[in-house]
This record gives C-alpha cells, sequence and structure tokens, in this order.
C-alpha cells in the first residue's frame, strides 16, 4: 500500500501574517496616536448640549418673561417650585446668559411681593425654588420675612448613618447680619436623600425667636457622581479646618464642581457650560470662576449669575487669579494655535475687556526657537502637532512690583516676570540650572545654598512675601516627575528618587515643597518638605496661613487630603475620574453663602 508523501509546512505562513500585523500597527500609530489624544484634551473645550431637567406638575408660564412655573419633583412638608425658561430645550441655551438671568431674577422678585394664598412669605411658608438659576443642582432658594431683625442658621440632617449633620449660618443676600427680609441659598442638602431641615431664627440679642423644621427629599445629582466618598482617617488627631473640599475639573465629569465636607459628604454640585473651574476668586460677596473653557463668570451667593466674560479667540488653561485693579489674570492659549499653554490675559471685571498681560513666546523667544512640537512618542503624546514649549500650569500677580510668578511645568521651573504692564523682563527663575546651562537664561537662575532635590514638573506654585525686603517663599506641589517634550538637545542627570513614569509605582512620591528666596543674594533653600500620594501631573498643594494646615490634590492617584502643618495626614478622601482630577482647594465661603 502506497502512502502519501508528508507535505512540507508552510511555516512561512504566520510570520508573514505577523508581520503585516506590525507593519499595519506601525502604519497606524502616527493616525491612532494623534486622535485619542486629540479626543482627551477635546473633552476641556466641549459645551454642555443640554439643559433640561425633571421637573413636577407645570402651574402656569409667565409670557411676559417667558418662564415656566413648576412643582418640583420633590417630596416636601413645603412647596417647592421649580423656575424653567421655556427654550431650555434649544440649540445654544446656556444659564451663563445674563438675559436669562435677569429673566428669572424678575419674577423672583414679583414674588417677593406677591401675597400667596392671601398670606405672606414667612418661615413657616417661604417661598422655596429649586436652583432657580441653574447653577446648583441641590441649592434651595428661600425667602420669607420676619417681624424683627433676625439672621437664619440651619441643621440639615439624614437617616444615613455615614451622613453627620450639617450646621451653617446663611448668609442673606442683602448683605446684613440680622434682616427681616431673608434671601439666600440653602447649602448642604444631601442629593438622593431625605433631609430634614431645622432653622432656628435668632434675634440680635442672640435669643431664639422661632424654629422651624421641614423635610425635602432632594434629587439625585445631575452629574451621578458619588455624594459619600470612601475617607482613610490619617495618623495627625487635630481638628480638620472649617470649609468645603472643592473638586475642581474632575476628568470624565467635567462641567461641574463637586463640594464635600470634612466628613466626605457632597454639599453642592454645581453646574457649569463645560471645563470645570480652576480657581475660586472671591470679589465682596460674589465670586469668579471658570465656567467654560472661554468663558469666566462673576456670580452672587444665590446662584445668579451677574455678569460673563467671553474670551473670544482664547482658551484657558489652568489658572486664573488676582489681577490689578479690579481685574483677573488667567493663563491661557489660542484658539487653533501650534504653540499652547504660554499666554497670560487679563480680563476687566467692569467692561469685560480681553488683553494680551504676557506672551512668553516674546519674553523667551530665544529658548521658544529650540523647542519643537510634540510628537506621537513623546511624554505626553496626547498633545501631538502642538509645540507646549513652556507649560504655564500658575499664574499670580504682585501688585507691589507689577510681576507675575508663573510655574513652567514643562521646563520644571518658577519663572518671576516684573513690569509686566511696561516692559516685561525676567527678574528670577527657580529651577534646576543644568537644564538652563548654555542658554540666555542661565544668569537668572537661583542658585541653592543646601543639598536638595530640585523640583519637576510642579503644579500649584503660592508667592508669599517674606519677612523682610528681598526675602519670599514659593510654596507648591512638586509632581517629583520628570518628562520633557519640547526638546531632544537635554538629558538631565536625575537625582535617586525623581520619577519618569506617568503612573509611578507604589514606592513613588510627590512632595508639598516651601522654597526660602532671597533675591538679593540671588539663592534658594528649601526650608520644608513631606511626602504625599504620588502624581506625575495636575495636583496642589496649598497652605491655609492661619492654621498651617495643607490641602493637598494628587490628581493622578485620584485622592486628596488634609494634612497638619508637620505634614502628618489628617484625612484623605478618594473618588474616582477618568485619569485625573485637576485641583481640589478647601473654601470657607464666608460672606458667599455662610455668615
Amino acid at each position: 500500500m502506497k502512502t502519501k508523501p508528508k507535505q512540507k509546512r508552510r511555516i512561512w505562513i504566520p510570520i508573514v501574517i505577523l508581520a503585516a500585523v506590525i507593519l499595519l500597527i506601525a502604519a497606524l500609530v502616527p493616525i491612532v496616536v494623534p486622535a485619542v489624544g486629540k479626543w482627551f484634551t477635546d473633552q476641556e473645550n466641549e459645551i454642555r448640549d443640554g439643559w433640561e431637567v425633571d421637573v413636577g406638575d407645570l402651574i402656569g408660564v409667565d409670557e411676559t418673561e417667558q418662564i415656566e412655573i413648576c412643582e418640583a419633583p420633590v417630596e416636601s412638608s413645603i412647596t417647592v417650585l421649580q423656575l424653567i425658561p421655556v427654550e431650555i430645550d434649544q440649540d445654544g441655551f446656556t444659564y451663563y446668559d445674563t438675559s436669562v438671568q435677569q429673566r428669572i431674577r424678575r419674577m423672583l422678585d414679583r414674588g417677593h411681593t406677591a401675597a400667596a394664598d392671601g398670606h405672606q412669605w414667612t418661615a413657616e411658608t417661604p417661598m422655596a425654588v429649586l436652583n432657580p438659576f441653574g447653577t446648583g443642582s441641590n441649592g434651595l432658594y428661600l425667602y420669607f420675612e420676619t417681624d424683627l431683625p433676625t439672621r437664619v442658621e440651619y441643621t440639615i440632617h439624614v437617616e444615613d448613618e455615614r451622613i453627620p449633620d450639617f450646621t451653617a449660618t446663611a448668609a442673606d443676600s442683602s448683605g446684613e447680619e440680622y434682616s427681616t427680609a431673608h434671601e439666600f441659598q440653602m447649602i448642604g442638602l444631601v442629593p438622593g436623600e431625605t433631609n430634614q431641615v431645622t432653622m432656628t431664627i435668632r434675634g440680635s440679642w442672640g435669643n431664639i425667636r422661632q424654629r422651624v423644621r421641614f423635610t425635602i427629599e432632594m434629587p439625585e445629582t445631575y452629574s451621578g457622581y458619588d455624594t459619600v466618598l470612601e475617607v482613610t482617617d490619617g495618623t495627625s488627631t487635630e481638628t480638620q479646618d472649617e470649609g468645603l473640599f472643592t473638586m475642581m475639573r474632575t476628568n470624565g465629569y467635567l462641567g461641574y464642581g463637586f463640594l464635600y465636607d470634612n466628613s466626605g459628604v457632597m454639599r453642592y454640585e454645581m453646574v457649569l457650560e463645560g471645563f470645570g473651574m480652576d480657581r475660586i476668586l472671591t470679589y465682596g460677596d460674589e465670586i469668579v470662576t471658570c465656567v467654560s473653557s472661554n468663558k469666566l463668570a462673576r456670580i452672587n451667593g444665590l446662584g445668579e449669575v451677574e455678569q460673563v466674560y467671553p474670551l473670544g479667540d482664547y482658551e484657558l488653561h489652568h489658572d486664573i487669579n488676582y489681577g490689578q485693579d479690579g481685574t483677573v489674570v488667567a493663563l491661557a492659549e489660542k484658539i487653533d494655535a501650534v504653540d499652547v499653554e504660554d499666554l497670560v490675559l487679563e480680563i476687566n471685571l467692569e467692561t469685560g475687556e480681553v488683553t494680551e498681560l504676557l506672551d512668553c513666546k516674546d519674553l523667551m523667544a530665544d529658548y521658544h526657537d529650540q523647542t519643537r512640537p510634540i510628537k506621537g512618542t513623546d511624554p505626553f503624546f496626547w498633545q501631538v502637532g502642538e509645540q507646549d514649549w513652556i507649560h504655564l500650569n500658575t499664574v499670580q500677580y504682585l501688585p507691589d512690583t507689577d510681576s507675575l510668578v508663573v510655574s513652567s511645568r514643562e521646563t520644571s521651573t518658577v519663572i518671576c516676570v516684573q513690569d509686566v504692564h511696561s516692559t516685561p523682563a525676567i527678574s528670577w527663575m527657580c529651577g534646576d540650572p543644568d537644564f538652563w546651562a548654555g542658554t540666555d537664561y542661565a544668569a537668572y537662575c537661583l542658585e541653592p545654598v543646601n543639598d536638595f532635590t530640585w523640583q519637576y514638573g510642579q503644579h500649584s506654585v503660592e508667592y508669599a512675601a517674606g519677612e523682610e525686603e528681598g526675602i519670599c517663599y514659593l510654596r507648591m506641589f512638586n509632581n517629583n516627575y520628570w518628562a520633557l517634550s519640547s526638546r531632544d538637545d537635554y538629558e538631565p542627570d536625575l537625582p535617586e528618587g525623581v520619577c519618569t513614569d506617568l503612573y509611578g509605582s507604589d514606592e513613588d512620591r510627590s512632595y508639598a515643597y516651601i522654597y526660602r528666596i532671597d533675591t538679593n543674594a540671588g539663592t534658594v533653600e528649601l526650608v520644608e518638605s513631606f511626602p504625599v500620594p504620588y502624581s506625575s501631573i495636575v495636583s496642589n498643594a496649598t497652605l491655609h496661613e492661619e492654621t498651617g494646615h495643607w490641602t493637598v490634590n494628587s490628581g493622578v492617584a485620584m485622592v486628596f487630603g488634609e494634612y497638619d502643618a508637620d505634614g502628618n495626614l489628617i484625612r484623605q478622601y478618594s473618588y474616582d475620574c477618568t485619569m485625573q482630577g485637576y485641583r481640589t482647594f478647601k473654601y470657607d465661603y464666608q460672606g458667599f453663602w455662610f455668615q
């Protein structure tokens, strides 16, 4: 019997297929990487495309103001209304439009003077409107009158044992401590919970004139974000500072600001057009903050938008701060420009005028010419094609010297620029001098006076004046992460412990740093530091100067916490996001929401 000869295996076929797959992947990388990067960064520029919310039964429509009056979809022992602009479902609608806000304000003002079923608004039967101005999903607007001047203290209780009582004294919109007409936004109502509210109406002599109770079952958050965070106590037993942790630009939830108390309970969900704030600036009893990537707004304690500041051809990036004489300074870039994150704008809060205060391309033209656009193989590949040559991430204006202190992440350097309203010029630079060796800027570098590891990739730099002329302090979140995506001619000799990995390991740490700078001698000294959870990018470490406590957000680690003056953790909070949460500050909101 004959047998067929064995056929030779064609082992070259899988090899050819594998090679073809490798070539295909290599060919797609230049396409896929920029596309993924573009998708990720474009999230910050998106504008909210829907403002509609659940409402209860329609009561009526004010034809003059084009506002629907509805019952709020809540179970409550008091009557709670909603005021809904009739065009809320139309393209282009936004609550960050002063004409919309003024219509709502006129409705509320008419309600103040109108009798309700034959009686005035009282503490037992207040005029109650859920989030009338559309800027805070769980804010409850209240208006009522009392016979004598009083103030309103309130306590919010829920049955969930994880959630302690929340007590505050309301800041009345009149600005007076005691008043007969009370108009305020109640802050602290927990979304998705039945809130039992006790209002204590107290006279100017301290006597309790009235105590009123009501219940309200609040709707869930608009964003779907967690109302209670995971909390871990640290080794320090110090009492935490009063205030609300304010989470800003939480990726995956852009367009919101989340405010949590010391127990990790959400007490306010701020609703924005997009982006997610960079900082909250207080002006009198109002605040100014980012509400989208190219718009600021001035907002009062009721949640009412008083003024909007469109930025035209600019987009915000990373920080705003106080400027001179009623202005705000803001880090920005030109829309669709190749050079990014290298401009400082000045916005006049009265006129809304926007001007370029500083263009780093002019200030440091020689260095700019040594840099290149980002490649798909660089550490910050998601910005491929952009020339992020300096990457400013913090700005602070110093009125006494007409100077700006800016933090440059890409160069791991803090730069002081003097005479910014006349002829801007570099005053000093705080960063590893080796980076600037051989450039025209080496002479500006401060010299170290003790042995320390320089900051790398720092964020949230704060300048503080020193005890004598020429002395100052810099406080910052030292990410302790080295990456460079704009030059090919520099390789650092990094000290041990400096990380080059975006996500790091369990052993890697970032730090809170304080430098003491002597501009007379041209020196810098590291005078304080303590380790915090590692975060390669974003993040902040902010000192409360009166208590010495630090609020620290490690954005990539997705935790923020409060530390005592010795750098010991008091309490830490874990949160969810996509890759990173930008900043968490702690504000007391005194004079804005609370007395």
